[in-house]
């Protein structure tokens, strides 16, 4: 399990994912080891334009965070099981996961790669306020850093340096970004979406580093999002984030994304009242909505739709322009219905034929001027254009979100959380469907959580995964100033009264929590998925790979002190991952003579010590009598059996390869 990565880790070398990949479609590019460029473009002259310049982002450590994303992570997955097994939680898709959010990315590539639809993520802003620092626990010496990244001494010690120093330079923040942001990549689906906020620090560099892990085609635009009104800034006054979106592919990805217009319902309520008030005067009705609209300032959503101030019997609508798209394509005469006089027209002529214009006047849908000297124009009704494409200025403040947060959990012990609603927005622009998973690796006091339980709360299908590492209350109360340092403090207060340690996932989890009570006091006989599983990503201890070092495979004995060490559930748990099952698979427990093995698929795992003769006997008895019982692979924790278990248990099970079923059986014994 673990010795076996180590060992795998030792080989890698960046770029090794890419050379496999090229060993497959070009095989002929290769000669003795050595890749032949110069034929790989004679493979692809024909099909694509080769330049020998070329446009890319320079930084130190950009090898070093390549060779980061190709290492296989060496922590373990411990489920919760006190809370996975709560009726709310146990059948629940969502999940939550404690930890290093590189590693994580590595483990769920394992069973999800490709199958993310949406990431949101609000990374580290790298502002020199917001404590971002570059630490890795990757302890290279300089003499290996320099053969795998094929640098000299010199640069090895410098990317060394850059990463035990605790830099929080640009090139430090894009070292951390690059490898995270290459795995977010392979676990979108093809029509997947990312979205990142981030401020003007790092804006430009993360939309370059974005370019070339996405690529620049696939770029879908970027969001401002206004959300503050703060004015105590030199030079100017930032009051604005960005929202960086890209997608995986656009061939998959059309881009007909829509959101419904804000303010909607208060114009339809306000005009409600402008109705019982004046009855059918329409003319005074559209004055008092102009005076109406007037209340609002230029960024409240409403003012979007403030062209909307007249009302017939229909409802709501606006005079939109009736010119004709091709000059002098439709030309006649248009009879005002009062002065009974011919109108004034647009000077490139209708938009409709004669025909339909009339048909539309004797409907209604054309909206005249007191006299013929005003050109009239179409009527475009509120109620049908409720949606509109997704738009790149959103006005949130972000006071509200803060608000909210602290009213949910009774204390102020988060800065600066996302707005939920906002997310939402998003993600019902994007159009989820059913089954679509949104992920967050950086998901702070779980906003994306809480985003995602009010669409499924509103008979949305959907799932999330949120990865926060275990960020250290008591060290960040240190660090902290000003307001920040009551926050803290709240924060750990909090967490006191909930009996849990110091440690910003708990607040999360407390939210989420929270939030699906919410909902379910809102909506008692709503039964949809509002729990989630909770994980922790566990450190190997030194102690045990030493222990694993020292295993003799071949020894008479096992060792039993390397299952306890971990616990059968934590093996269980990674193995499942790395086999594709996911983590919240429904894997079988099969309990034979007292002894327990598990059973997923096309894997059985055997994890436990003191296989006995007559368990080997009675497995062999049930791949012969038992038609739906067909592993195909039999996965052993090697550490548990002794040379002699293990070598009983592969004779015993070589026999059914002849038999009726004629099965192939792949022993994996991982280590």
């Amino acid at each position: 399990m673990i010795k076996d990565i180590i060992d795998a880790n030792n080989n890698v070398t960046v770029g090794a994912k890419e050379i496999e990949i090229l060993k497959e479609h070009f095989p002929a590019c290769f000669h003795n080891g050595s890749f032949d460029i110069e034929r790989l473009k004679e493979y692809l002259k024909d099909k694509i334009h080769v330049t020998e310049e070329g446009y890319e982002l320079r930084f130190l450590g950009k090898n070093y965070a390549r060779l980061l994303a190709s290492l296989d992570t060496t922590t373990v997955i411990v489920p919760d099981a006190e809370h996975n097994n709560l009726p709310e939680n146990k059948d629940s898709k969502n999940i939550y996961i404690s930890g290093d959010n590189l590693d994580a990315l590595k483990h769920l590539l394992k069973s999800y790669a490709g199958s993310i639809k949406c990431i949101y993520i609000d990374p580290p802003y790298n502002t020199g306020s917001d404590d971002f620092v570059y630490t890795d626990s990757f302890n290279f010496t300089v003499e290996e850093l320099a053969s795998k990244l094929s640098i000299s001494e010199e640069q090895a010690s410098r990317v060394l340096d850059l990463t035990r120093r605790g830099s929080a330079t640009h090139s430090a923040w894009l070292m951390f970004m690059l490898p995270r942001l290459l795995l977010a990549r392979d676990l979108l689906s093809k029509d997947g979406v990312i979205f990142i906020s981030i401020d003007e620090n790092e804006h430009a560099n993360l939309r370059l580093l974005c370019e070339e892990i996405f690529g620049e085609e696939n770029s879908a635009g970027e969001i401002v999002w206004k959300n503050s009104s703060k004015n105590d800034e030199d030079y100017i006054s930032m009051q604005h984030e960005y929202i960086l979106c890209f997608v995986k592919n656009k061939t998959f990805n059309g881009g007909d994304w829509h959101e419904a217009k804000e303010g909607v319902q208060e114009i339809f309520t306000a005009f409600a009242g402008f109705r019982k008030k004046y009855g059918t005067d329409w003319k005074a009705i559209h004055a008092a909505a102009l005076d109406w609209y007037k209340q609002f300032k230029a960024s409240d959503p409403i003012s979007d739709s403030s062209h909307y101030s007249w009302m017939d019997e229909r409802g709501v609508y606006f005079p939109s322009d009736i010119s004709g798209p091709n000059h002098g394509q439709y030309v006649y005469d248009v009879i005002h219905p009062i002065t009974g006089k011919v109108c004034k027209a647009p000077a490139s002529g209708w938009r409709f034929p004669e025909e339909t214009m009339k048909e539309k006047i004797a409907d209604g849908l054309i909206h005249f001027g007191e006299d013929e000297t005003t050109v009239p124009n179409n009527k475009t009704y509120l109620q049908d254009t409720l949606n509109q494409s997704l738009t790149s200025i959103k006005y949130r403040d972000g006071r509200v979100a803060s608000k909210r947060l602290t009213s949910l959990l009774g204390a102020n012990v988060f800065t600066n959380p996302k707005d939920p609603e906002l997310l939402c927005r998003l993600f019902n622009a994007i159009g989820l469907q059913d089954g679509d998973i949104v992920l967050d690796f950086f998901s702070g006091s779980g906003t994306t959580g809480e985003a995602v339980q009010n669409l499924i709360a509103d008979n949305k299908n959907l799932s999330f995964i949120l990865v926060q590492i275990k960020e250290d209350l008591d060290n960040t109360l240190k660090r902290a100033t000003g307001g920040g340092k009551a926050v803290a403090k709240n924060a750990i207060d909090f967490c006191d009264m909930l009996g849990r340690s110091h440690t910003l996932d708990n607040i999360a989890i407390e939210r989420l929590k929270r939030i699906r009570q919410h909902h379910q006091q809102q909506n008692p006989m709503f039964h949809g998925d509002l729990g989630f599983k909770h994980f922790t990503l566990q450190e190997t201890t030194n102690q045990s790979i030493e222990k694993m070092e020292r295993f003799d495979p071949h020894s008479i004995f096992g060792d039993k002190t390397l299952v306890d060490e971990f616990g059968v559930p934590t093996i269980l748990t990674t193995w499942l991952v790395r086999d594709g099952y996911g983590l919240t698979s429904d894997v079988k427990t099969l309990n034979i003579e007292g002894y327990e093995l598990y059973y997923m698929d096309k894997h059985l795992y055997i994890i436990n010590p003191n296989l006995s003769n007559e368990v080997v006997a009675s497995l062999l008895d049930q791949f012969q009598s038992d038609a739906g019982f067909n592993p195909q692979n039999i996965v052993i924790y090697g550490y548990a059996l002794s040379w002699g278990e293990l070598q009983g248990l592969k004779d015993s099970l070589r026999v059914i390869r002849d038999g009726e079923k004629n099965m192939r059986i792949n022993f994996d014994v991982r280590y």
